[in-house]
């Protein structure tokens, strides 16, 4: 349980990784066989989104965009939606409503991904409308198919 020193501020990245084909990856979260979706995670007090976005990137799929000499763009959109009453423990009070920050990144087809398997199980490339269908939230479905 989050203690008031460490819960999350309302404010997100959504991270849509794909390939030139425009194959995209989904990662299944760990606490939920059937939760798949993009990189996300929430954005640090102080913390610039696409630093967030990075971030988030290297810990959830081993992919240091930096290092790899790969751009990730920022979408300059946000997306809100309603947190899921089993998380909202993990925020700070009355925090209802979260603002997601929209962010891709076009990765090469050799790509390795590397997972933390504390935050998700297995991952997936599919084709773009396969990961849509795939993708558990509405908002990351809308994102692989604004490609």
């Amino acid at each position: 349980m989050p203690t008031s020193t460490n819960l999350r501020q309302p404010f997100s990245v959504l991270v849509v990784i794909y390939k030139q084909n425009k194959d995209c990856l989904l990662i299944q979260r760990a606490d939920d066989a059937n939760f798949w979706q993009s990189v996300t995670g929430g954005i640090d007090e102080g913390e610039k989104p696409l630093k967030t976005a990075h971030r988030e990137l290297l810990e959830e799929t081993g992919i240091d965009a930096s290092a790899l000499g790969l751009a990730i763009r920022d979408h300059q959109k946000t997306n809100q939606y309603t947190i899921r009453e089993s998380w909202r423990h993990r925020y700070h009070a009355n925090a209802l409503i979260n603002t997601e920050h929209v962010f891709s990144i076009c990765v090469p087809d050799d790509i390795s991904i590397r997972l933390d398997p504390c935050e998700h199980t297995d991952y997936m490339w599919l084709s773009q409308q396969q990961a849509a269908e795939k993708a558990w939230s509405p908002s990351n479905r809308d994102e692989i198919l604004a490609l």
